[in-house]
Order: C-alpha cells, then structure tokens, then sequence
C-alpha cells in the first residue's frame, strides 16, 4: 500500500514531470485536433480525466481478479482495449443525452478516446510498473490530469494566435506544431522538480 506521501509524488510527477502528451508524446490525436478552443480543450479533458481514471480503475480489477488468477495475463491488451471501447460507448451516450451542445462541439474527436493511446498506454504503464489498484487510479488519474493542462494550455495559446500575423507556411497546423513542441520544452523544465 502507498503513502500518501508516494501518492503525490506519483500525482505530481504523471501530470507535469512525466506529461503524457507533452513527454512520452502520447494522445496526439486528440490533443491537436480538439484544442482550438479552450471550452471544448476543457470538455474534451473532463472527458479524458473520466475515462483514464475509470479505465485505470476497472483495468486493474480486471487485471488483479481475472487475468491474473487464470494465468491469460498475456491477453491484457485486448482486454483493456474492450474495456476501453465500452467506457467510450458510455461517455459518449451520457454526453449525447446530458449535454447535446458538447457532443456536437466534440463531434468525431469524442470517439477518438477510443483510439486514444494514452488511455491503453496508463493501464499498460499501471501493469509493467505493478502498481496496485488505487496507485493505478492515482496515476490514470494525474495523467488525464496532465492531458488536460497541456491541451488547455494549447488551446489558450492557439485563441491568442489565431489572429496573429505570421508567414503563410507557419499557418495552421505547422504553427500548432511548433507551439507544442516549445511546450514540450517547457515542460522539461518540470523534470528537476522530482
């Protein structure tokens, strides 16, 4: 069981030492496509935040009680990847009942998640580092939690530059990639703080 001091230390260092996108260059898809507004960036990491933790949670359950006692844990990628799919399916009709503006702003990047590697790639991490189930959750959770500050502060930067006047090869996506990639050095500066 872990401290509540390793507890933060791993929440710290997933979300800003270790950022998913902006370090291990995980969940691109999405964190390019849906960051040209901070309201949808933000709805897009709610969603994200939900489904890392979720996934982390019933991963590692599934994993610990299922997988592991019957000796398949070599079919822990399929396996996560359909618990993946599921949690997806389920966001994605809450938010088309709940919130049918939202849905709509996040049209075709809200299944996306689906695909999106950072949610395998946390539960995949949370089995090669053996971390129990609630470390396993605190680290989903702190790394959906990094996804949504980088793409927040994409998206905050892309409404600032929209307008801006720059040479007509930087524009559009070369400048988005040129700001990510400045981000992904200012986020190294993160690295010494563990």
């Amino acid at each position: 069981m872990a401290s509540i001091k390793d507890l933060f230390i791993l929440l710290i260092a997933s979300s800003l030492v270790s950022n998913v996108v902006l370090s291990q260059f995980l969940g691109l898809c999405p964190f390019l496509g849906v960051s040209k507004k901070v309201k949808t960036a933000s709805s897009m990491g709610v969603a994200v935040i939900f489904v890392i933790t979720l996934a982390s949670a019933v991963a590692g359950l599934i994993y610990k009680f299922l997988l592991v006692p019957l000796g398949i844990e070599y079919l822990q990628t399929i396996v996560f990847i359909l618990v993946i799919a599921a949690l997806v399916q389920f966001v994605e009709m809450f938010l088309k009942k709940t919130s049918p503006g939202l849905y709509q702003a996040l049209g075709v990047y809200l299944p996306l998640i689906t695909t999106n590697c950072a949610v395998l790639g946390v539960a995949l991490t949370n089995v090669q580092k053996e971390y129990g189930i609630l470390t396993g959750i605190v680290n989903g959770f702190a790394t959906a939690v990094g996804f949504t500050i980088a793409i927040i502060i994409l998206a905050g930067i892309r409404e600032k530059t929209a307008y801006n006047d720059v040479p007509e090869s930087f524009k559009g996506m070369p400048m988005v990639l040129l700001t990510a990639g400045l981000m992904a050095i200012a986020f190294c500066g993160f690295s010494g703080l563990l």
